[in-house]
Protein backbone atom coordinates (compact mmCIF):
# COMPACT_ATOMS: atom_id res chain seq x y z
CA UNK A 1 0.00 0.00 0.00
CA UNK A 2 1.86 3.42 -0.82
CA UNK A 3 2.06 5.89 1.54
CA UNK A 4 0.42 9.34 1.17
CA UNK A 5 2.52 11.79 -0.25
CA UNK A 6 2.70 14.63 2.91
CA UNK A 7 4.71 16.66 0.40
CA UNK A 8 2.61 17.03 -1.69
CA UNK A 9 -0.23 17.63 0.50
CA UNK A 10 1.18 19.89 2.58
CA UNK A 11 2.15 22.29 -0.24
CA UNK A 12 -1.16 21.82 -1.50
CA UNK A 13 -2.41 23.32 1.99
CA UNK A 14 -0.35 26.07 1.78
CA UNK A 15 -1.02 27.34 -1.68
CA UNK A 16 -4.94 27.29 -0.66
CA UNK A 17 -3.82 29.31 2.21
CA UNK A 18 -1.69 31.73 0.82
CA UNK A 19 -4.76 32.47 -1.90
CA UNK A 20 -7.11 32.72 0.71
CA UNK A 21 -4.58 35.34 2.71
CA UNK A 22 -3.84 37.37 -0.74
CA UNK A 23 -8.00 37.30 -1.14
CA UNK A 24 -8.53 38.77 1.81
CA UNK A 25 -6.05 41.12 1.23
CA UNK A 26 -7.07 42.63 -1.53
CA UNK A 27 -10.60 43.08 -0.76
CA UNK A 28 -9.13 44.75 2.44
CA UNK A 29 -7.28 47.39 0.22
CA UNK A 30 -9.73 47.90 -2.71
CA UNK A 31 -11.71 50.92 -2.86
CA UNK A 32 -15.21 50.86 -1.42
CA UNK A 33 -16.09 53.44 -4.18
CA UNK A 34 -14.90 50.82 -6.89
CA UNK A 35 -15.56 47.90 -5.45
CA UNK A 36 -17.98 46.04 -8.44
CA UNK A 37 -17.57 49.07 -10.65
CA UNK A 38 -18.56 51.29 -7.82
CA UNK A 39 -21.74 49.43 -6.93
CA UNK A 40 -20.88 48.03 -3.50
CA UNK A 41 -23.78 47.15 -1.73
CA UNK A 42 -24.62 47.94 2.35
CA UNK A 43 -27.33 45.40 3.68
CA UNK A 44 -30.26 46.82 2.39
CA UNK A 45 -29.16 49.94 1.13
CA UNK A 46 -27.70 50.57 -2.55
CA UNK A 47 -24.08 52.52 -2.72
CA UNK A 48 -24.61 56.30 -2.27
CA UNK A 49 -24.52 58.17 -5.33
CA UNK A 50 -22.23 61.30 -2.97
CA UNK A 51 -19.46 59.25 -2.58
CA UNK A 52 -19.48 58.28 -5.74
CA UNK A 53 -19.69 61.43 -7.04
CA UNK A 54 -16.87 62.37 -4.73
CA UNK A 55 -14.40 60.27 -6.48
CA UNK A 56 -15.82 59.26 -9.38
CA UNK A 57 -17.17 62.65 -10.42
CA UNK A 58 -16.02 65.49 -12.85
CA UNK A 59 -13.63 68.08 -10.53
CA UNK A 60 -15.45 70.74 -11.46
CA UNK A 61 -18.51 69.82 -10.52
CA UNK A 62 -17.37 69.50 -6.79
CA UNK A 63 -17.66 71.84 -3.57
CA UNK A 64 -14.85 72.94 -2.09
CA UNK A 65 -14.92 70.66 0.77
CA UNK A 66 -15.48 67.84 -1.70
CA UNK A 67 -12.69 68.79 -3.40
CA UNK A 68 -10.74 68.36 -0.34
CA UNK A 69 -11.94 65.34 1.12
CA UNK A 70 -10.87 63.81 -2.40
CA UNK A 71 -7.81 65.56 -2.06
CA UNK A 72 -6.78 63.83 1.05
CA UNK A 73 -7.58 60.82 0.06
CA UNK A 74 -5.36 60.87 -3.10
CA UNK A 75 -2.68 62.17 -0.64
CA UNK A 76 -2.71 59.37 2.04
CA UNK A 77 -2.90 56.94 -1.09
CA UNK A 78 0.66 58.25 -2.54
CA UNK A 79 2.22 58.55 0.81
CA UNK A 80 1.31 54.91 1.28
CA UNK A 81 2.87 54.22 -1.65
CA UNK A 82 6.08 56.16 -1.23
CA UNK A 83 6.79 55.39 2.79
CA UNK A 84 5.12 51.87 3.35
CA UNK A 85 7.51 49.20 1.91
CA UNK A 86 6.60 46.35 3.34
CA UNK A 87 2.77 44.91 3.05
CA UNK A 88 1.06 42.49 5.36
CA UNK A 89 -2.65 41.20 6.24
CA UNK A 90 -4.96 42.74 8.53
CA UNK A 91 -5.55 40.63 11.63
CA UNK A 92 -8.66 41.04 13.67
CA UNK A 93 -6.39 42.67 16.75
CA UNK A 94 -5.84 45.25 13.96
CA UNK A 95 -9.66 46.03 13.30
CA UNK A 96 -10.60 46.86 17.32
CA UNK A 97 -11.00 50.28 16.56
CA UNK A 98 -13.16 50.35 13.68
CA UNK A 99 -16.55 50.51 14.90
CA UNK A 100 -19.31 49.05 12.87
CA UNK A 101 -23.13 50.98 11.67
CA UNK A 102 -24.44 47.93 10.25
CA UNK A 103 -27.84 49.93 9.36
CA UNK A 104 -26.20 52.61 7.68
CA UNK A 105 -23.16 51.04 6.41
CA UNK A 106 -20.43 52.48 8.15
CA UNK A 107 -17.07 52.06 9.49
CA UNK A 108 -15.05 54.52 11.69
CA UNK A 109 -11.98 54.06 13.16
CA UNK A 110 -11.98 55.90 16.54
CA UNK A 111 -9.03 57.78 17.25
CA UNK A 112 -8.31 59.36 21.11
CA UNK A 113 -8.22 62.77 21.26
CA UNK A 114 -9.23 63.35 17.79
CA UNK A 115 -13.50 64.01 19.11
CA UNK A 116 -14.06 60.00 19.28
CA UNK A 117 -16.21 60.44 22.16
CA UNK A 118 -18.85 62.46 20.34
CA UNK A 119 -17.96 60.19 17.33
CA UNK A 120 -19.18 57.03 19.55
CA UNK A 121 -22.09 59.03 20.87
CA UNK A 122 -23.61 59.82 16.80
CA UNK A 123 -22.44 55.93 16.61
CA UNK A 124 -24.94 55.31 19.74
CA UNK A 125 -27.69 57.24 18.21
CA UNK A 126 -27.32 55.90 14.85
CA UNK A 127 -27.39 51.99 15.98
CA UNK A 128 -29.54 52.55 18.93
CA UNK A 129 -32.89 51.56 17.74
CA UNK A 130 -34.25 54.46 18.99
CA UNK A 131 -32.96 54.07 22.90
CA UNK A 132 -30.87 57.63 22.36
CA UNK A 133 -31.81 60.83 20.29
CA UNK A 134 -29.49 63.61 21.17
CA UNK A 135 -25.44 62.86 21.30
CA UNK A 136 -24.57 65.35 24.37
CA UNK A 137 -27.16 63.53 26.21
CA UNK A 138 -25.41 60.34 26.38
CA UNK A 139 -22.70 60.63 29.53
CA UNK A 140 -19.42 60.59 28.45
CA UNK A 141 -17.90 57.77 30.43
CA UNK A 142 -21.21 55.91 28.91
CA UNK A 143 -19.78 56.41 25.17
CA UNK A 144 -16.64 54.34 25.68
CA UNK A 145 -18.35 51.70 27.56
CA UNK A 146 -17.11 47.90 25.75
CA UNK A 147 -20.55 46.79 24.47
CA UNK A 148 -22.22 49.43 23.77
CA UNK A 149 -21.00 49.49 20.19
CA UNK A 150 -19.59 46.46 18.20
CA UNK A 151 -16.28 46.90 16.47
CA UNK A 152 -15.19 44.96 13.01
CA UNK A 153 -12.80 42.87 15.12
CA UNK A 154 -15.98 40.49 16.31
CA UNK A 155 -16.92 39.94 12.95
CA UNK A 156 -15.97 36.50 11.15
CA UNK A 157 -13.39 37.31 8.36
CA UNK A 158 -16.24 36.90 5.35
CA UNK A 159 -18.29 39.24 7.29
CA UNK A 160 -15.36 41.63 7.78
CA UNK A 161 -14.89 41.58 4.40
CA UNK A 162 -18.22 42.43 2.61
CA UNK A 163 -18.52 45.03 5.50
CA UNK A 164 -14.79 46.51 3.57
CA UNK A 165 -15.84 46.54 0.62
CA UNK A 166 -18.99 47.93 0.48
CA UNK A 167 -19.39 50.12 3.52
CA UNK A 168 -18.25 53.80 4.10
CA UNK A 169 -15.17 53.84 5.82
CA UNK A 170 -13.97 57.11 7.07
CA UNK A 171 -11.33 58.38 9.94
CA UNK A 172 -10.60 61.58 11.47
CA UNK A 173 -6.97 62.57 12.49
CA UNK A 174 -5.18 65.44 14.27
CA UNK A 175 -1.56 67.48 14.15
CA UNK A 176 0.35 64.79 16.09
CA UNK A 177 2.27 66.63 18.94
CA UNK A 178 -1.17 68.61 19.21
CA UNK A 179 -3.03 65.69 19.79
CA UNK A 180 0.10 64.08 21.90
CA UNK A 181 -0.10 67.39 24.28
CA UNK A 182 -3.99 67.00 24.34
CA UNK A 183 -3.33 63.60 25.88
CA UNK A 184 -1.02 64.49 28.00
CA UNK A 185 -2.80 67.09 29.78
CA UNK A 186 -5.98 64.79 30.09
CA UNK A 187 -4.32 62.01 31.66
CA UNK A 188 -1.74 63.50 33.46
CA UNK A 189 -2.33 66.74 35.23
CA UNK A 190 -6.48 66.37 35.75
CA UNK A 191 -6.61 65.78 39.32
CA UNK A 192 -9.92 63.03 38.75
CA UNK A 193 -7.49 60.60 36.51
CA UNK A 194 -6.09 58.77 38.92
CA UNK A 195 -5.84 55.36 37.36
CA UNK A 196 -3.75 57.19 34.73
CA UNK A 197 -1.68 58.37 37.26
CA UNK A 198 -1.54 54.89 39.18
CA UNK A 199 -0.87 52.65 36.39
CA UNK A 200 1.73 55.04 33.71
CA UNK A 201 2.60 57.97 36.21
CA UNK A 202 4.08 55.66 39.13
CA UNK A 203 6.31 54.43 36.06
CA UNK A 204 7.30 57.32 34.26
CA UNK A 205 8.31 59.18 37.82
CA UNK A 206 10.55 56.04 38.83
CA UNK A 207 12.21 55.79 35.78
CA UNK A 208 12.44 59.20 34.61
CA UNK A 209 12.90 61.76 37.46
CA UNK A 210 16.10 61.76 39.69
CA UNK A 211 15.52 61.16 43.24
CA UNK A 212 11.74 61.16 43.56
CA UNK A 213 9.48 61.95 46.66
CA UNK A 214 7.63 58.75 48.35
CA UNK A 215 4.60 60.95 47.58
CA UNK A 216 5.29 61.09 43.84
CA UNK A 217 6.30 57.29 43.57
CA UNK A 218 3.04 56.53 45.58
CA UNK A 219 0.71 58.98 44.03
CA UNK A 220 1.94 59.63 40.18
CA UNK A 221 -0.18 62.54 40.30
CA UNK A 222 2.34 65.18 38.99
CA UNK A 223 4.56 64.02 35.92
CA UNK A 224 5.89 66.90 33.90
CA UNK A 225 5.74 66.92 29.92
CA UNK A 226 9.29 66.54 29.94
CA UNK A 227 9.19 63.19 31.89
CA UNK A 228 6.25 62.32 30.09
CA UNK A 229 8.32 62.57 26.18
CA UNK A 230 11.19 60.40 27.99
CA UNK A 231 8.87 57.67 28.64
CA UNK A 232 7.58 57.61 25.27
CA UNK A 233 11.11 57.94 23.30
CA UNK A 234 12.47 55.56 26.16
CA UNK A 235 12.86 51.86 23.92
CA UNK A 236 12.21 50.10 27.29
CA UNK A 237 8.31 51.54 26.78
CA UNK A 238 7.05 49.78 23.84
CA UNK A 239 9.28 46.60 24.42
CA UNK A 240 7.53 46.29 27.61
CA UNK A 241 4.21 47.12 26.75
CA UNK A 242 1.89 48.43 23.72
CA UNK A 243 1.77 52.25 23.64
CA UNK A 244 -1.80 53.18 25.39
CA UNK A 245 -4.39 54.09 22.71
CA UNK A 246 -4.47 57.86 24.33
CA UNK A 247 -0.49 58.15 22.64
CA UNK A 248 -0.15 55.51 20.39
CA UNK A 249 0.40 56.61 16.63
CA UNK A 250 -2.71 57.21 14.42
CA UNK A 251 -1.03 54.83 11.69
CA UNK A 252 -1.04 51.94 14.35
CA UNK A 253 -4.57 52.18 15.20
CA UNK A 254 -6.00 52.41 12.64
CA UNK A 255 -3.63 51.28 9.83
CA UNK A 256 -4.58 53.47 6.79
CA UNK A 257 -2.26 51.86 4.11
CA UNK A 258 -3.97 48.35 4.52
CA UNK A 259 -8.09 49.87 5.24
CA UNK A 260 -8.91 52.02 2.36
CA UNK A 261 -10.43 54.92 4.02
CA UNK A 262 -13.15 56.43 2.06
CA UNK A 263 -13.11 59.68 3.57
CA UNK A 264 -10.20 60.89 6.32
CA UNK A 265 -11.93 63.51 8.21
CA UNK A 266 -9.45 66.26 10.09
CA UNK A 267 -9.48 67.86 13.50
CA UNK A 268 -9.08 70.92 12.31
CA UNK A 269 -12.15 71.43 9.77
CA UNK A 270 -13.89 68.94 12.30
CA UNK A 271 -17.35 70.31 12.25
CA UNK A 272 -17.53 70.33 8.03
CA UNK A 273 -16.34 67.13 7.69
CA UNK A 274 -18.63 65.63 10.07
CA UNK A 275 -21.12 66.93 8.54
CA UNK A 276 -20.15 65.51 5.11
CA UNK A 277 -19.81 61.82 6.55
CA UNK A 278 -23.12 62.22 7.95
CA UNK A 279 -24.31 63.79 4.57
CA UNK A 280 -22.34 60.63 2.55
CA UNK A 281 -24.17 58.13 4.55
CA UNK A 282 -27.39 59.32 4.68
CA UNK A 283 -27.69 60.03 8.24
CA UNK A 284 -28.05 64.08 8.54
CA UNK A 285 -31.49 64.10 9.35
CA UNK A 286 -31.36 61.80 11.97
CA UNK A 287 -28.15 63.63 14.06
CA UNK A 288 -26.09 66.08 13.82
CA UNK A 289 -22.45 65.75 15.23
CA UNK A 290 -22.69 68.03 18.33
CA UNK A 291 -20.11 71.37 18.12
CA UNK A 292 -17.36 71.73 20.75
CA UNK A 293 -18.09 73.99 23.73
CA UNK A 294 -14.59 73.89 24.87
CA UNK A 295 -12.95 77.07 25.30
CA UNK A 296 -8.98 75.36 26.24
CA UNK A 297 -8.77 73.08 22.93
CA UNK A 298 -5.35 72.11 22.36
CA UNK A 299 -3.57 74.31 19.65
CA UNK A 300 -0.29 74.99 17.94
CA UNK A 301 0.73 77.58 19.96
CA UNK A 302 -0.09 75.92 23.27
CA UNK A 303 1.78 72.67 21.98
CA UNK A 304 4.64 75.18 21.64
CA UNK A 305 4.69 76.16 25.10
CA UNK A 306 5.23 72.47 25.45
CA UNK A 307 7.44 71.77 23.74
CA UNK A 308 9.54 75.02 24.53
CA UNK A 309 11.53 72.96 27.49
CA UNK A 310 12.18 69.85 25.49
CA UNK A 311 15.95 69.84 24.12
CA UNK A 312 16.25 69.17 20.14
CA UNK A 313 17.99 66.17 20.64
CA UNK A 314 14.57 64.47 22.52
CA UNK A 315 12.50 67.09 20.06
CA UNK A 316 14.07 64.54 17.15
CA UNK A 317 13.38 61.31 18.83
CA UNK A 318 9.85 62.40 19.36
CA UNK A 319 9.31 63.22 16.07
CA UNK A 320 10.78 60.22 14.52
CA UNK A 321 8.32 58.16 16.37
CA UNK A 322 5.39 60.02 15.03
CA UNK A 323 6.92 60.90 11.61
CA UNK A 324 4.48 58.91 9.76
CA UNK A 325 1.36 60.28 10.79
CA UNK A 326 2.81 63.39 9.82
CA UNK A 327 3.52 61.94 6.50
CA UNK A 328 0.67 60.38 6.07
CA UNK A 329 -1.90 62.88 6.84
CA UNK A 330 0.13 65.56 5.50
CA UNK A 331 0.86 67.27 8.24
CA UNK A 332 3.80 70.19 8.42
CA UNK A 333 6.73 69.77 10.64
CA UNK A 334 5.73 72.18 13.57
CA UNK A 335 7.54 75.79 13.52
CA UNK A 336 8.81 75.27 16.82
CA UNK A 337 10.27 71.99 16.55
CA UNK A 338 14.22 72.66 16.73
CA UNK A 339 15.22 69.01 15.49
CA UNK A 340 18.60 70.12 13.62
Amino acid sequence: MRKPKVGRMFLATCVGSLFMVILYFQNITRPAAEQSGGKGIAPGKTRRSPLQTLYNGDQLDLSAVQTSLRGRRELLEEACLTHTKKRRVLTPDDLRHLIVDDKHGLLYCYVPKVACTNWKRVFMVLTGDGRYHEPLAIPANEAHVAGNLRTLSEYSTSEINRRLRSYLKFIFVREPFERLVSAYRNKFTRSYNTAFHKRYGTKIIRRHRPQPQPDALERGNDVSFQEFVYYLVDPRTQREEPFNEHWERIHSLCHPCLVHYDVVGKYETLEQDSRSVLRLAGADGEVHFPTSGKSTRTNGDMAAQFFHNISPFYQKKLYNLYRMDFLLFNYSNPEYLKTR
